[in-house]
């Protein structure tokens, strides 16, 4: 038979089992704060040893956008090879091909074909023009197109765009060192017309290839004045945009680095030289491969046995 202090013994040894349990428990969950804490801080900072060293001049962000004609398959394709050979650093450039809206159906297969391959094209909602508004609508459209409502993608989609004729030779390298030199903001950027001109603020610039900022982008798509006003030389048009506006604060005139070629010679052209960033008025393949031959545009070239070319 037990005795009667046995009765308070059991009551303490009970509590103080209890008492043990919850302490372990508390141990156990702050060490597990404590464990989760540090693999926190753990994966943090393997995160930042193994991320590359961010360099800013890597989030600059080009558009070039050539505008032409939906019929021109080989220059196209032509410039296709001209582009995609070149290397650059420093930047994300993007070349895309802009046209109006197709009329014919082979033009429909074709093209559907290119984009299919390439993915490079842009058709706009527009009838095919020169000086009646297919500047204006490319620059309108832009914002639509390119900037993510969902703010997963960067901001903005293009730092610079520019227009391009599609006998122009960008050399894409040059322009993108210089253009990391320009501000990000409110540029208009270009060789100034008139030829005799150095006036940025005073003229505009040549269609032959002028850049401006997504700002001005973004501008063109909400205004009321490059609506009102479409019709006339494009590049002039432009230019009064940006003077009724008074936008495009920042200028920069790149002339002698952009020019027209040689042949015949002008006062806007001058002699192929080294410090070049775009050659305008290549007509024909005769031109086009006497700049490239200037320039030593296949100078990577690997050699192989498969070929052999002097």
């Amino acid at each position: 038979m037990a005795s009667k202090s046995s009765k308070p013994n059991r009551g303490r040894f009970m509590c103080s089992c209890f008492l043990f349990i919850f302490f372990l428990c508390l141990f156990a969950s702050i060490n597990e704060v404590r464990f989760s804490g540090f693999l926190r801080l753990g994966r943090c900072a393997l995160s930042n040893e193994t991320a590359p060293m961010r360099n800013e001049s890597e989030d600059l962000r080009i558009l070039i956008s050539v505008l032409t004609l939906p019929d021109q398959y080989l220059r196209r394709h032509f410039l296709r090879l001209v582009y995609g050979t070149q290397t650059w650093e420093g930047a994300k450039v993007e070349v895309k091909f802009v046209f109006c809206s197709l009329e014919k159906e082979d033009q429909k297969v074709m093209v559907a074909l290119e984009i299919m391959l390439h993915n490079d094209i842009i058709i706009l909602n527009c009838t095919e023009n020169m000086n009646k508004g297919k500047t204006s609508t490319f620059f309108t459209s832009l914002p639509e197109m390119f900037n993510d409502t969902s703010g997963v993608g960067p901001y903005p989609p293009f730092h610079y765009v520019m227009k391009a004729d599609d006998d122009t030779y960008v050399r894409v390298d040059s322009l993108v060192k210089s253009l990391r030199q320009q501000p990000r903001e409110d540029l208009y950027y270009g060789f100034v017309i008139p030829c005799g001109s150095m006036d940025p603020f005073k003229h505009y610039m040549s269609g032959m290839g002028f850049v401006v900022s997504w700002d001005i982008v973004e501008w063109i798509h909400g205004s009321d004045i490059p609506k009102k006003h479409v019709e006339g030389p494009e590049d002039k048009v432009f230019g009064d945009w940006m003077r009724w506006a008074r936008r495009g604060k920042n200028r920069y005139n790149a002339k002698w680095s952009m020019y027209n070629y040689p042949d015949p010679p002008s006062v806007c052209s001058h002699e192929l030289w080294n410090d070049t960033i775009a050659v305008h008025l290549l007509k024909n393949q005769e031109k086009w491969i006497r700049t490239l031959s200037f320039f030593n545009h296949t100078h990577s070239l690997k050699p192989s046995k498969l070929y052999h070319i002097p």
